[in-house]
């Protein structure tokens, strides 16, 4: 396996303005725009920031606790900040809901759930590649075996699922309130943001690292969520949302690895 040290000149371009690959820099853009609209047509009166934070949630959603920065300057509680910046960016069409949360977070979902935006070009970014991981012991010991192995696992999940018969349903959403699953799929909204912050930075190790995190996030899916029924047991809904996840598992790792120089291997 050879790491090449240049970028990479391989990557699918992604339609601008697509609702499938909105980003969490996009909604940091549309935050700090719906921002300087409310100033503008004089709702608070604040600087308008030149960047904002963009944190994934458990449940794919996205936050940022901007309101609460504001709220001093603007002279009114953090939650009505947040509230009239949710009311302007539910307007944008991209967003599915906008929302006042907490004691003042801007908790925003978009109008197409994780899983159906999560397709070949979910992610990708002009990452530096270099290093990461060494090729052996082919062990958990090894990082970078973890993250290897969880694509071939969840690779082999769908191969599996289809010797089975078993239909791949529309991935929507995880039909199980489990916290495994629920921080998996946290981690894969993330991604974009990871990788774009590895481009940022022209340093590959935040999205190294963010991939062990799905890796290992993966793994315990695995084992303790299985998304192939046993024995004579049928296929169920959870089934299928669980097959959903393991094939947004398999194009986010392989996305990954890819953009750090890496060809995955889905029979390891």
């Amino acid at each position: 396996m050879t790491l090449s040290t240049c970028w990479s000149d391989s990557l699918v371009p992604v339609t601008p303005g697509s609702l499938a690959h909105v980003s969490p820099g996009d909604l940091s853009s549309a935050v700090i725009g719906a921002v300087r609209d409310a100033v503008a047509d004089g709702d608070i009166t604040v600087s308008v920031p030149d960047t904002v934070h963009i944190q994934a949630t458990a449940t794919g959603d996205y936050a940022t606790p901007l309101p609460l920065r504001l709220a001093e300057a603007a002279g009114r509680p953090a939650p009505e900040v947040a509230a009239l910046l949710a009311q302007r960016l539910a307007k944008r069409p991209e967003i599915g809901e906008a929302r006042a949360t907490g004691p003042g977070f801007l908790t925003i979902t978009l109008g197409t759930p994780l899983l159906k935006r999560i397709d070949e070009n979910y992610g990708l970014a002009e990452v530096p590649m270099g290093p990461t991981w060494p090729v052996r012991p082919m062990t958990f010991e090894n990082t970078g075996f973890r993250v290897r192995f969880a694509y071939a696992r969840a690779s082999g999940v769908q191969r599996h699922a289809a010797d089975l018969g078993i239909p791949e349903g529309p991935a929507t959403t995880v039909a199980t309130t489990d916290p495994r699953e629920h921080r998996l799929t946290g981690l894969l909204a993330d991604f974009p943001g990871r990788a774009e912050q590895a481009a940022r930075q022209d340093d590959p190790r935040p999205l190294a690292r963010h991939l062990e995190l799905i890796a290992d996030a993966y793994h315990d899916v695995h084992e303790q969520c299985p998304a192939l029924p046993k024995g004579d047991e049928p296929a169920g809904d959870r089934h299928i949302a669980r097959l959903g996840l393991a094939r947004a598992v398999r194009i986010v790792l392989g996305n990954g690895l890819r953009m750090l120089g890496e060809t995955p291997d889905d029979r390891l």
